[in-house]
């Protein structure tokens, strides 16, 4: 006596000489797909809690926070990794094709290059993230490609977004022109890049009605804003609606 998917299975191996075209229920549910499983090392959160981060920064109060998120379109398509300047609220959003931490080790690298070591280490000191894989190697984000130290990485509590509520508020943003479910699989970096240079040229009450690319220049200079390849959009011509990129 053996059970009914024992059977089923000996069928699939062709121990007998049915097959699963003869097994009408079978033919009819097509197999259901493995849930792909993302190993998170839990050992990359010593000495990077949110209490780390509370004791780090308390000694080090004038560091700029860049808190570090991920935006997901369908699942199992291109992503998005977003980074957050705190202090004038400006997010830049890279699309990847997949949510892994090796994309996200890509995008610092490259990142790095770009703004050269300089000043990426003077924008971006301190690390502020949640515990997803994909954010769970962080010596590849610390440090350069020749193990130079180059920020500093922490990890919010599990299930705390309002830990890093100023990353999520901004995020709002995002589903006015891609709504919720909407696949980035036919979106380019130019299509995330324009997305982010409207976000970023609408005005906020808690800048003083300036928009984050008026605080970033302030701040940083219009050479970084270069760099990141942030542009500003004329405030009568910012568009948040799914006619910015109809198209896609």
């Amino acid at each position: 006596m053996v059970s009914k998917s024992t059977l089923y299975r000996l069928i699939g191996y062709n121990v007998f000489h049915a097959r699963n075209i003869d097994l009408p229920r079978k033919v009819r549910y097509s197999r259901r797909r493995k849930a792909k499983v993302f190993k998170v090392d839990k050992a990359c959160r010593t000495g990077r809690t949110f209490q780390d981060f509370n004791l780090f920064y308390k000694e080090h109060p004038d560091l700029p926070v860049t808190q570090m998120d991920s935006v997901e379109g369908q699942k199992g398509g291109k992503v998005l990794l977003t980074l957050h300047f705190v202090k004038a609220e400006l997010m830049v959003a890279f699309l990847r094709d997949s949510n892994d931490s090796q994309s996200v080790i890509d995008c610092f690298d490259r990142l790095y290059l770009e703004l050269g070591p300089d000043v990426f280490m003077s924008l971006i000191p301190l690390i502020l993230t949640d515990n997803g894989s994909k954010f769970s190697n962080p010596g590849a984000i610390e440090s350069d490609r020749q193990g130079n130290p180059r920020t500093r990485i922490f990890y919010c509590d599990p299930s705390s977004p309002g830990q890093k509520d100023s990353a999520e508020k901004n995020h709002e943003f995002i589903p006015y022109v891609l709504p919720k479910g909407t696949s980035f699989d036919a979106l380019e970096q130019a299509d995330i890049s324009l997305l982010m240079d409207h976000i970023n040229s609408y005005s906020r009450e808690s800048l003083g009605n300036k928009c984050p690319y008026e605080m970033f220049e302030f701040l940083y200079g219009s050479r970084t804003l270069q760099a990141l390849g942030v542009h500003r959009i004329p405030a009568n011509e910012v568009n948040l609606t799914p006619s910015l990129l109809l198209n896609k």
